[in-house]
């Protein structure tokens, strides 16, 4: 049976030079960067070069490089240190209705500390307008977090107007850009963020491993107590295997990505162009245009996502859904409410994301799978059978129901 991988947004496969720039880590050069001996300098040399490594690949000084276990907690580390800086001065926050739950839920938890949260609407295609963040704005607004590019649905954000709208205004702005490394150009000498977080294993990289982009000059409290590493902000002694291949991934993925977006975009446009002509009742969610260049995200009325995930799986075609079943009860995705649609519509909603080593054949491959899967689930489907009795008899008047109950 053929396997195909495309679920490049959930991970992505290690690149063979990141491995090898590992594996000296893991044995041969094995002393604490905090040493003060020659197999500690040895250590720290090679923690101090993937620093300068990283800054460089993104357009930052390396003392604005704080090592992280990964995205989540440089966005915890962002969020609650400007807040724990900044509490003195305002305890107003403001962030999107489709973020990322790692920045959700912490915003979440910062509002049961007594900080006051506004969640950004996002139009039907995700986007954040930045007029929204002008009004939401007030004097004791401290920081604003608005993700580069949606997990979900691709849409890319107006980032660098958002960002300045709030530099005008004295007030931080952090990004989640975990989906954006590597897929999109980012540069910080010229994009107004105070605070970015990035993921190695989104770009080719190891898991358990991320960045944190502290602008110099921004106050940021800290989480975690202990030693002195990564400026007192992040004690513990350092995953330098890890981190040695998040400076080889970066590196690796900034080399040419206007270049390897343009193949991706054009797999991509293949994907959603078949999608949409070869079976009916399909919609593109996310921004037709600004999305990123390897991220498809589809509702297919009439099938249940998580239903589809799994037969797609047995068939060999690696996706995900923006629907999840948890304790007994099926919650649709918050950002394609947030977008718009409607339980049913969300519920159906498939997520296939493009990787580098995905050719065309893999589309056309993946798309009869899909088709094939699509049609048997809807022949288990009452409301499909409805929609099709209505079609071929549109004098009936017949009503569908919907069989999908939230508990």
């Amino acid at each position: 049976m053929k396997r195909i991988y495309l679920d490049h947004g959930a991970t992505t496969p290690m690149h063979p030079q990141v491995l090898e720039a590992m594996l000296p880590f893991f044995g041969q050069v094995f002393g604490n960067p905090s040493s003060i001996h020659s197999f500690g300098r040895e250590a720290r040399r090679a923690l101090e070069e993937s620093r300068e490594k990283t800054a460089l690949a993104l357009g930052a000084a390396p003392g604005e490089i704080i090592f992280t276990s990964g995205g989540t907690e440089a966005d915890n580390l962002a969020i609650q240190g400007v807040a724990e800086a900044l509490s003195g001065k305002g305890r107003h926050l403001i962030t999107s209705a489709i973020e990322h739950h790692a920045v959700l839920d912490t915003f979440k938890a910062l509002s049961k500390k007594g900080f006051e949260v506004t969640l950004l609407p996002v139009d039907r295609y995700g986007m954040v307008d930045p007029d929204d963040l002008v009004s939401a704005l007030r004097d004791d607004t401290i920081l604003v977090s608005v993700m580069m590019a949606n997990n979900e649905i691709g849409t890319l954000q107006p980032i660098e107007e958002l960002s300045r709208i709030c530099r005008e205004k004295g007030v931080y702005f952090h990004t989640d850009a975990v989906q954006a490394i590597g897929n999109i150009p980012v540069n910080l000498k010229e994009l107004p963020v105070d605070l970015l977080s990035l993921s190695a294993h989104k770009f080719y990289g190891p898991k358990g491993v991320g960045a944190l982009f502290v602008r110099r000059g921004t106050k940021l409290g800290k989480l975690f107590f202990g030693g002195g590493q990564e400026k007192k902000q992040r004690p513990g002694t350092e995953n330098l295997p890890g981190i040695v291949g998040l400076a080889k991934a970066i590196e690796l993925a900034v080399v040419d990505i206007p270049g390897k977006a343009a193949a991706m975009a054009a797999l991509r446009d293949r994907l959603i162009g078949s999608l949409l002509e070869q079976i009916e009742e399909v919609q593109l969610n996310g921004h037709p245009v600004q999305r990123l260049p390897g991220n498809v995200n589809v509702s297919i009325k009439y099938v249940e996502g998580e239903g589809l995930l799994l037969d797609l799986d047995l068939k060999g075609i690696a996706a995900s859904s923006g629907s999840a079943c948890t304790s007994g009860s099926l919650e649709p995705s918050h950002v394609l409410m947030a977008c718009g649609l409607d339980h049913q519509t969300a519920h159906g909603s498939l997520r296939l994301t493009l990787g580098h080593n995905n050719t065309a054949e893999d589309v056309d491959y993946a798309v009869e799978i899909i088709k094939g899967s699509v049609a048997r689930l809807r022949e288990m489907s009452l409301l499909y059978k409805n929609y099709r009795r209505k079609n071929d008899n549109p004098q009936t008047g017949e009503e569908e129901t919907s069989c999908i109950t939230k508990k």
